[in-house]
């Protein structure tokens, strides 16, 4: 192993997978706590980054997903989702807005599709450019209540006046980091992104004044409970970003974009047919085992993951059948439908049963 920051993980108990991703640092209980109590750092390194160049960057972002890029200015964030001419999700992308790019947080494993969908979109006159800097960069999250005080500690003071929506450079003595406000789920935190060679003594120095490493097994355990919808999972062609939670990632008012026509005949007609919920099951069940209300279906298991307080999951049902508080069969499972913090809704979740 030669990678600096594998190493440092790796003799701090951490179990990597085949793609050197941290599964686990053996203290998951307490990874968790920290999560919730203090301040957990994750590895995102495995997540995609793209780097959009040149003058018709925002405009050309502007037309390719569900968010209003026009009039964004260097220093936000915003999230937006990539979809299919029929609004079919592809990805959830988290834009940073620098001087002269926007970089693109893309979910891991999704950044060379994503390369070749938008550059489909380009044509002779656009003045853009497209460059993968997924294996130049590196990404953490730091997850937790305490996450502003440990930047403070390692000389990021500029994360007190931080707002969410917005992300700084900060220079902390010898590394160069951008700080964004937001962890990527609705627990409070930061992102951070910096240079590959500055992320082993990144994370030696957030670790040594008190972060907690969070392997990825327990991110995808607060994920989940979150509800954070993944590609593989949550997004794909069987489902839209309506029906996802993702209403805050779209713009209603701007004009033309791919999907867009899908998108506001459904918002309009309030048509969404399915939405996302969380399942508190009383037994484990696969992902992509049917729900079903009195033996009828109403939707399907997505991800599950093992709780403390039993099996969690997360799941599509029909709107027309009930959303929060609805008691469901998942399988060999009884199941409660519970709301679940990162959806966000445009209309009324829950209509009358006909």
């Amino acid at each position: 192993m030669t990678d600096p920051l594998r190493q440092l993980q790796a003799s701090a108990g951490a179990t990597l997978s085949d793609q050197s991703v941290p599964l686990s640092f053996g203290n998951d209980a307490v990874a968790l706590q920290a999560a919730e109590q203090g301040a957990a750092l994750v590895d995102c390194c495995h997540w995609g980054r793209i780097r959009l160049g040149d003058a018709d960057r925002l405009r050309f972002l502007h037309n390719q997903t569900t968010n209003s890029f026009q009039q964004r200015q260097p220093g936000e964030i915003c999230n937006t989702v990539f979809v299919t001419s029929t609004a079919r999700t592809i990805d959830l992308a988290t834009a940073y807005i620098l001087e002269e790019a926007v970089l693109l947080l893309v979910s891991p494993g999704q950044a060379q599709r994503l390369m070749e969908w938008m550059d489909r979109f380009i044509f002779f006159a656009d003045k853009v450019s497209l460059t993968d800097v997924t294996a130049e960069t590196a990404t953490f999250s730091l997850v937790g209540p305490v996450s502003q005080t440990l930047l403070t500690k390692v000389g990021a003071e500029v994360v007190a006046d931080l707002a969410p929506g917005q992300h700084r450079h900060c220079s902390l003595g010898d590394l160069d980091v951008h700080i964004a406000a937001g962890s990527g789920l609705t627990l409070p935190g930061y992102t951070l992104i910096c240079a590959i060679d500055q992320a082993a003594p990144l994370w030696q120095r957030l670790t040594e004044v008190g972060a907690v490493p969070l392997g990825e097994q327990e991110w995808q355990h607060l994920r989940i409970r979150q509800g954070r919808p993944m590609p593989g999972a949550e997004l794909s062609d069987d489902y839209n970003p309506l029906e996802a939670g993702l209403w805050s990632a779209i713009a209603f008012d701007k004009g033309c974009y791919i999907g867009q026509e899908t998108i506001a005949r459904l918002n309009t007609y309030q048509g969404v047919k399915q939405q996302l919920w969380g399942l508190k099951l009383s037994t484990p069940e696969s992902p992509g085992t049917p729900i079903t209300v009195e033996g009828r279906k109403v939707g399907q298991l997505t991800s599950v993951v093992e709780t403390p307080e039993g099996p969690f999951g997360l799941g599509y049902i029909r709107t027309k059948s009930g959303g929060a508080g609805l008691q469901v069969q998942v399988g060999n499972s009884e199941a409660t439908v519970l709301d679940i913090p990162f959806a966000s809704r445009g209309y009324l979740a829950v209509q009358p049963s006909e």
